[in-house]
């Protein structure tokens, strides 16, 4: 882990120094080697085992460092189209900073340590807002800086969690592993607080209520293909922090109610992204609620249980795919616009016939309409929610959910089919990136007719108790 670490740090270092955009383009090339050679290593002969004491390589960890390597690639080759042209320095500091959010984030994802699972995710913020500031504008500068304000403050908060936790517990190690070992028998009262704060500090990450604003505010502000990591790789990273805690807690006298309150949290950031859905009037910030809504969905499958948790980690696995998917569209459609206003851009299927397609087959998909994979873990959750005889919840969640589907239709369809009242930038678009954001779409559409052995072998891993 600490050669990975090394050698990801100094090619991003390196992005920082570059001359011009080849240049670029070959750190960019070498650092995603680097996270392609470390997955094989991991898969090959190092997958269980420790590293430094503090890191280790399990299912978990493995899974989402592989998803993020995809999306960050992709991410990394759409940035290149997307930025072309502009200030060198600009770009130099874009493309460093996004190779550095990676690292914080698989260095997240690998965390065996509470404490450093906490100092991994306050890198992300670091490096994510970097990312969010690029445009050096008024409304990206407040962006940036509400970003670093409420994520340190929820990071602050989650820590206050951890320190309770080890004092619940009397553990001289903050390694997951043993606190678990430790947890049953604890005071409850201690462990119901250290879970709520540090659900609600890493909500910010997670994008979940109470403070999923910041994060719809970040990707709007930050280019779109930085939003897709955002919007997918940071939030695994939050979901994961807060699974690795609900496994701790699985074990105690406090687990029925943390199990209650990630279900009115899964209903409040579901309602929130439902409402939210038919109000904004920007296309990135209603993908972003589109985000809130889903983790709300897996926040559901979570406190439910039972198969619920399975459910809900193979939601977050597949939206990663699906959500990366339509923001680096979106990123089409603003070369083609320079604008995200709803009521005004449209006729998008004559301008760009194979981005207009990929639109509305991700909406489709992330509809969770048959052959989608968010359809099978809906499904699942909703099943686990009525064997529960929770059918107020039933109820709840189908009467959100053909909100989020009406919105969702209404939207997308305008942008393909409404008459354009904005002025067009043809010269500034590339196309070849509508095809290729349909790969990950692709991908993500195969798990819903076929789930591979291993994928399934490595869910059932992470999601039991």
């Amino acid at each position: 882990m600490l050669i990975y670490l090394i050698f990801s740090i100094l090619i991003a270092a390196s992005a920082f120094t570059a001359r011009n955009e080849r240049h670029l383009l070959i750190s960019g090339v070498l650092f995603y080697a680097v996270q392609v050679l470390f997955a094989v290593w991991i898969l090959a002969g190092a997958f269980g085992a420790t590293s430094l004491g503090v890191f280790q390589y399990d299912d978990a960890g493995t899974l989402f460092f592989i998803l993020l390597t995809v999306v960050s690639a992709f991410v990394f080759a759409h940035s290149e189209s997307y930025l072309h042209g502009g200030d060198l320095r600009q770009m130099r500091t874009y493309s460093a900073l996004l190779l550095l959010l990676t690292t914080a984030i698989a260095g997240a994802y690998f965390a065996a340590n509470l404490a450093v699972t906490w100092i991994f995710l306050e890198a992300t913020t670091l490096c994510s807002a970097g990312l969010i500031y690029y445009r050096r504008t008024a409304q990206a500068l407040e962006a940036a800086w509400k970003y670093l304000f409420v994520c340190s403050t929820g990071i602050a908060m989650a820590y206050l969690g951890i320190l309770l936790l080890a004092a619940a517990t009397k553990c001289e190690s903050l390694s997951y592993e043993a606190v678990a070992a430790a947890a049953p028998g604890s005071n409850v009262l201690y462990l119901k607080t250290a879970f709520l704060l540090i659900l609600c500090g890493y909500s910010c990450k997670m994008e979940l209520f109470p403070l999923y604003p910041v994060g719809v505010d970040a990707n709007f502000a930050a280019p779109a293909p930085a939003s897709a990591l955002i919007s997918t790789g940071v939030v695994n990273a939050g979901f994961l922090a807060v699974l690795r805690v609900y496994k701790i807690l699985a074990q105690t006298e406090a687990f029925p109610w943390v199990r209650s309150v990630l279900l009115l949290t899964g209903v409040l950031s579901l309602i929130i992204g439902a409402l939210f859905l038919r109000r904004t009037n920007n296309y990135k910030r209603f993908l972003s609620y589109s985000t809130v809504e889903n983790m709300g969905i897996a926040a559901i499958g979570l406190g439910i249980g039972g198969f619920g948790v399975w459910a809900a980690v193979f939601h977050v696995v597949c939206h990663t795919l699906i959500k990366s998917s339509l923001f680096l569209q979106i990123a089409v459609v603003r070369q083609v616009y320079n604008s995200y206003r709803i009521n005004r851009i449209g006729d998008y299927i004559h301008i760009n016939r194979v981005g207009a397609v990929g639109l509305i087959l991700g909406m489709v998909v992330v509809m969770a309409f048959p052959p989608s994979p968010l359809f099978l873990s809906e499904v699942a959750i909703l099943r686990e929610v009525i064997a529960g005889g929770k059918w107020w919840l039933a109820c709840a969640l189908l009467l959100l959910l053909c909100i989020v589907i009406y919105s969702f239709c209404v939207r997308v369809l305008r942008l393909c089919y409404q008459p354009n009242q904005d002025e067009l930038h043809l010269s500034k678009a590339d196309r070849k990136r509508s095809w290729s954001a349909l790969v990950l779409l692709l991908a993500a559409t195969i798990a819903g007719i076929w789930q591979p052995g291993f994928l399934v072998s490595m869910i059932d891993q992470i999601a039991s108790l």
